[in-house]
């Protein structure tokens, strides 16, 4: 049974934020703002981009990014892992067939 939300503190960046939350997933919203706030972080030294709307956009684009790409590495080795059970399949089926 879900429980109800609760309210978890974040800080990105210096800035405290209040997030309502359900409390089973309250350890993973505190990893995702220590996530977002070492990205900004990053963005910041980096002297690049100013400004805390365009440093927390450039995050975004950034973790966004790595996500699709993880998600397209991870298709990928799922068809060739398909491809590879199939083959696996043919071979056992000719050899079981002698």
């Amino acid at each position: 049974m879900p429980q109800h939300p609760t309210t978890v503190e974040v800080k990105i960046l210096d800035k405290e934020y209040l997030v309502a939350c359900p409390e089973e997933q309250q350890n993973a919203l505190l990893q995702a703002a220590r996530h977002l706030d070492i990205k900004m972080r990053e963005i910041r030294a980096s002297g690049k981009v100013f400004g805390t709307e365009r440093i927390a956009v450039m995050a975004a684009l950034n973790i966004t990014h790595d996500f699709l790409e993880r998600d397209t590495m991870s298709s990928a080795a799922s068809s060739i892992l398909n491809a590879m059970d199939e083959k696996l399949d043919t071979a056992l089926g000719e050899s079981s067939g002698n």
